[in-house]
């Protein structure tokens, strides 16, 4: 039986579990399965469930301060011709910028999940700089961490 080599591929987009391709779209060490499986379960749960998200777009709203207005980009529009452009003013967002948003939702689902801890990876710091804030704003104890070649990058 031969296979359709661009069924689930990335022209086609992703089956109905999400996934790309043949084997799936986890490829992580075997010992992080356990935990990549109980966050699955969480998110697949907490994305139906009506309180987590009304909770979510609460303070999206009232702590991030979206929905972000749309700027008309009138002189690019111009010289580029054809389709009109907008810009989202994601610098607008609490901290300036869209990282936010995600560290919200990732501090949300920890909540929803039980845990006590968020552990938090930087390249440039200000990944680190979000989590950190949504993790003060929902009294979340917050470790960051940088490696070695970004710290000196940073310096």
């Amino acid at each position: 039986m031969s296979q359709d080599p661009l069924k689930n591929s990335l022209k086609n987009g992703p089956n109905e579990k999400g996934y790309y391709g043949e084997f799936g779209s986890r490829y992580a060490p075997e010992i992080l399965m356990p935990s990549l499986i109980e966050l699955e379960k969480a998110f697949n749960s907490a994305i139906n469930d009506k309180k987590f998200i009304e909770e979510f777009e609460f303070y999206l709203k009232e702590w991030v301060g979206r929905p972000n207005p749309l700027y008309f980009a009138e002189e690019l529009t111009k010289k580029i011709g054809g389709a009109k452009i907008y810009l989202k003013s994601d610098h607008l967002n609490h901290l300036g910028a869209h990282k936010i948003n995600s560290a919200l939702f990732q501090i949300l689902l920890a909540r929803y999940m039980g845990k006590t801890k968020v552990l938090c990876e930087t390249g440039a710091g200000a990944h680190l700089i979000a989590t950190a804030a949504a993790c003060a704003k929902f009294n979340f104890p917050c470790d960051g961490y940088m490696g070695k070649d970004d710290i000196i990058k940073q310096s």
